[in-house]
């Protein structure tokens, strides 16, 4: 009896497109951090300070961008109002930076308060400040949903912005200088490298400090609240806190951008508080793809460089940033990083 079973040579399977997307997305990820580190120390040594300068801008609106991505596309808190914490962690750090150069005090009654150029002071008192306002704001515009919502934080960040503006003391609507850098210990922040470098490093914090929650019990919560908060009731736990709580973090993440940006250009004014620049941070989440981790920086990216070099070439170039939006949401829904990486696996 003749034997007709023959060995052959083990099948492999091709990889699942979802694994295949995913070793795509680390890619772009990669690639993206890596342009972003690489061409300021290019820039630095061939001595275009400018271009340094203009990667830690991306670098700080990144920042602050994924802060608000945090409400945004992992809480689903549709926030107008995070200007708001971008401004006041630049004043904070324009403040802080007045009066320890005039030597003199921020308050004098009940307790003196003496001014600081100690970027660590300054940006632990930017998070708290923010992290306490945003306490407030949240725990009254989360009793809302819908327009609701983004017409109180709205609300709360326009008042914030008038006030600046009636503040002669920091300068009013001319806006606050900066004359000197505010200090790091043992590092010298004056140098246009070392403070994009101290950007850089805010920006992976943020990142991973989102990435770490997002990835917890924590996020898992936040993530349902988003999708199905009545179902997240039922099962035992109140979809307002978890809410609050994304809300506060996220402000303070965006409140430390806002002292970096301030140090950076070395002036603060009330047009960082406007609803204008919240509805920038808001396009370039949507532009990077709201609820991806490294949707922010593409956006940012691409958001300063158009502002930057179709700025330089006409006034109108927001006419071709709202194309690219609309070709965003048309056709890439999931925004660049959605366009370059692929599809996340869970959606």
């Amino acid at each position: 009896m003749i034997n007709t079973t023959s060995r052959s040579a083990p099948v492999v399977a091709p990889a699942p497109r979802n694994e295949r997307a995913f070793d795509r997305k680390g890619v772009v990820q990669i690639a993206l951090l890596a342009v972003l580190l690489i061409l300021p120390v290019a820039a630095y040594v061939m001595g275009e300070f400018y271009y340094v300068n203009l990667a830690s801008r991306i670098t700080i609106i990144a920042m602050a961008a994924v802060g608000l991505n945090l409400a945004i596309g992992y809480g689903g808190m549709v926030s107008f109002g995070h200007a708001a914490y971008f401004g006041l962690g630049g004043y904070v750090a324009g403040i802080g930076a007045f009066h320890a150069f005039d030597a003199t005090p921020f308050m004098t009654s009940p307790i003196s308060l003496p001014g600081s150029d100690n970027l660590l002071v300054l940006w632990l008192a930017a998070a708290l400040l923010c992290a306490l306002l945003a306490l407030v704001i949240g725990a009254i515009s989360l009793r809302t949903t819908g327009v609701y919502f983004i017409m109180i934080t709205l609300a709360f960040a326009q008042m914030i912005y008038y006030f600046a503006n009636s503040w002669p003391t920091y300068g009013g609507e001319d806006g606050l200088p900066i004359y000197l850098r505010n200090s790091l210990p043992f590092v010298d922040s004056s140098d246009p490298l070392n403070y994009f470098l101290i950007c850089f490093v805010g920006l992976l914090l943020a990142m991973a400090l989102t990435s770490r929650l997002m990835k917890s019990r924590f996020g898992a919560a936040l993530t349902m609240a988003r999708l199905n908060d009545v179902r997240l009731a039922t099962s035992g736990i109140n979809p307002y806190p978890v809410r609050l709580v994304a809300f506060v973090i996220s402000a303070a993440i965006t409140g430390l951008a806002g002292a970096l940006y301030a140090d950076l250009n070395g002036f603060v004014s009330p047009t960082v508080l406007s609803w204008h620049f919240s509805g920038e941070l808001m396009v370039i989440v949507i532009l990077g793809g709201v609820g991806r981790l490294y949707g922010p920086l593409a956006g940012a990216i691409l958001f300063v460089m158009m502002e930057t070099f179709l700025g330089g070439i006409t006034q109108y170039w927001q006419l071709f940033l709202g194309l690219v939006l609309l070709g965003v949401v048309l056709f890439a829904k999931h925004g660049v990083m959605g366009f370059l990486a692929g599809r996340e696996r869970n959606e």
